[in-house]
């Protein structure tokens, strides 16, 4: 039999088992900091050490080529020096955001970076994580920005296999 300790140890751990799971985009924009701050301070927050949902921060790295694109002779120069930029950037936004979280007593975090496209690293996270939520940042791009330049948001609402959050910043009235 086990003791009272172990038994609640035991509903502990079930109860973090049965939790979905919301999966939080984020990079180092004003959009995605606004967005996590807003999903923290209205699913996490309120409900102290007793969250509704696994929390999992999800940072694409961009590819050193997609952040280069096409460069002449001597790139084998500069790639070494961009992928070093490109990791140092990851692990600050993930210190950021692990930071953010634990100031608002949010401790049970899972942090990843995944290298490439963010539409499609989210939409994997999603399946990877079997999220029931995913939060995205918005620019607020009009429609013809996001038809030229597409929008991680647009795409992952279309593609990826769960709810999909976009939380944009509300203007501020002068």
């Amino acid at each position: 039999m086990a003791s009272p300790a172990e038994a609640e140890a035991e509903a502990e751990a079930e109860a973090v088992a049965e939790k979905q799971v919301m999966v939080v985009a984020i990079d180092d924009s004003e959009h995605s900091t606004y967005a996590l701050a807003w999903t923290i301070d209205h699913f996490f927050t309120p409900y102290a050490s007793n969250h509704p949902f696994k929390l999992v921060l999800v940072h694409a790295k961009p590819t050193v080529s997609s952040a280069v694109g096409l460069i002449g002779p001597g790139a084998a120069e500069i790639l070494p020096m961009v992928e070093a930029d490109l990791k140092k950037i990851a692990a600050r936004i993930i210190e950021t955001a692990k930071e953010f979280c634990h100031s608002k007593s949010v401790h049970d975090v899972t942090v990843e970076v995944v290298e490439g496209d963010a539409r499609n690293v989210l939409c994997e996270a999603v399946e990877k994580h079997h999220a029931s939520i995913l939060v995205v940042g918005s620019h607020g791009y009009g429609a013809i920005k996001r038809a030229v330049l597409g929008s991680v948001s647009d795409y992952c609402a279309h593609h990826a296999h769960c709810t999909v959050m976009i939380v944009k910043r509300p203007k501020i009235k002068h």
